[in-house]
């Protein structure tokens, strides 16, 4: 079993960065809606390459990687036999035949370890690359039109451009683009998009924006005590025809045969409130507050993991009472 915490310094890190001003969010946030703005973000990459390569992610992983094309991907989960996330990732079919698999840094060397002990016997290499390469974030309506990748798309969708001598990989995602360029290119990036009229942004920025969209994060509102559809990911992550997989079992059992006691929710605040804090409906807790943010439009917003029992428009007590949460649909914004 691959269970991990999110670490001290990860955590630490984020309550760090959420200590930028409101006036300054709000700034970064109209940036992000109206115009694009860009974030450097900390990722690990793993690269697999070999003749067995596909067939075996197939086998390992809950979304069909033999169907993608190159210049194609999508998301998906490795899970454990019980059918709990170990990791979440973007799986990236490139060009030259590798599989790029992008992750959260934490859970990334025993997803390596784990890959590796499993592939003995088979034609695959595993690579840690995280060194080697650095993924920016451009967000927002004017992202294609800026980076020079206009219409690129559905989601993970790739193209490959040279732009002033720095070579850059373009990744469709749900608000914008990854850009995905060598580490030490990455400050001449950072200086092509700031010329081009994109604002650089800080991470709680660009975290209102992942909320207001109800996308879970690893190890803040889900982990390795949440299934696929408790956290909300079955319909991205999970393919139901392809073969078999570890975990495919009880996620295929769960999906068919009834509804998980728990489940991805968005909560509007009445006050913010604190990573963590109990939700209580009535005299029983329900849930633990996950990614909170205070959204310029929206307002104190979070995410959460709570039971069934709690249902839209149901309102919660928060910790000790003082706050109250009202349980809504996600996503928050379209």
């Amino acid at each position: 079993m691959l269970a991990w915490p999110v670490s001290a310094a990860t955590y630490n890190r984020l309550v760090a960065e959420a200590a930028t001003t409101p006036v300054e969010l709000d700034g970064q946030y109209r940036a992000l809606r109206e115009e694009a703005g860009f974030l450097r973000r900390d990722r690990a990459a793993l690269l697999v390459r070999g003749g067995d390569a596909t067939e075996y992610l197939q086998g390992q992983l809950t979304n069909d990687v033999e169907a993608l094309e190159p210049q194609h991907g999508c998301y998906a989960a490795l899970l454990d036999r019980k059918g709990h996330l170990q990791s979440d990732m973007r799986v990236l079919r490139l060009d030259n035949g590798e599989i790029w698999l992008d992750l959260e840094p934490d859970p990334a060397p025993a997803v390596l370890k784990h890959l590796r002990t499993y592939s003995i016997g088979r034609e695959v290499e595993i690579e840690d690359a995280s060194a080697r390469w650095a993924i920016s974030s451009l967000i927002g309506p004017r992202a294609g039109e800026l980076a020079g990748f206009e219409g690129l798309g559905p989601e993970h969708a790739q193209r490959f451009r040279e732009w002033d001598g720095v070579e850059v990989l373009a990744v469709a995602t749900d608000v914008g683009l990854d850009l995905l360029t060598r580490v030490e290119q990455a400050a001449s990036l950072a200086e092509l998009l700031r010329v081009a009229g994109a604002a650089e942004v800080s991470q709680p920025a660009a975290e209102i924006i992942r909320v207001e969209s109800g996308r879970p994060r690893l190890g803040l509102d889900m982990g390795p005590e949440s299934m696929p559809a408790e956290a909300g990911i079955t319909e991205r992550a999970v393919n139901f025809d392809k073969g078999c997989y570890i975990g495919q079992e009880p996620v295929a059992r769960l999906h068919y045969r009834g509804k998980p006691n728990r489940t991805l929710r968005g909560l509007r605040l009445s006050e913010p409130a604190d990573h963590g804090a109990a939700l209580l409906l009535g005299e029983r807790e329900v849930g633990t507050i996950g990614t909170a943010c205070l959204s310029p439009a929206l307002g104190p917003i979070a995410l959460a993991i709570v039971r069934r029992e709690a249902q839209n428009g149901d309102r919660l007590a928060v910790g000790d009472g003082r706050a109250t949460a009202e349980v809504a649909e996600l996503p928050f914004i379209a």
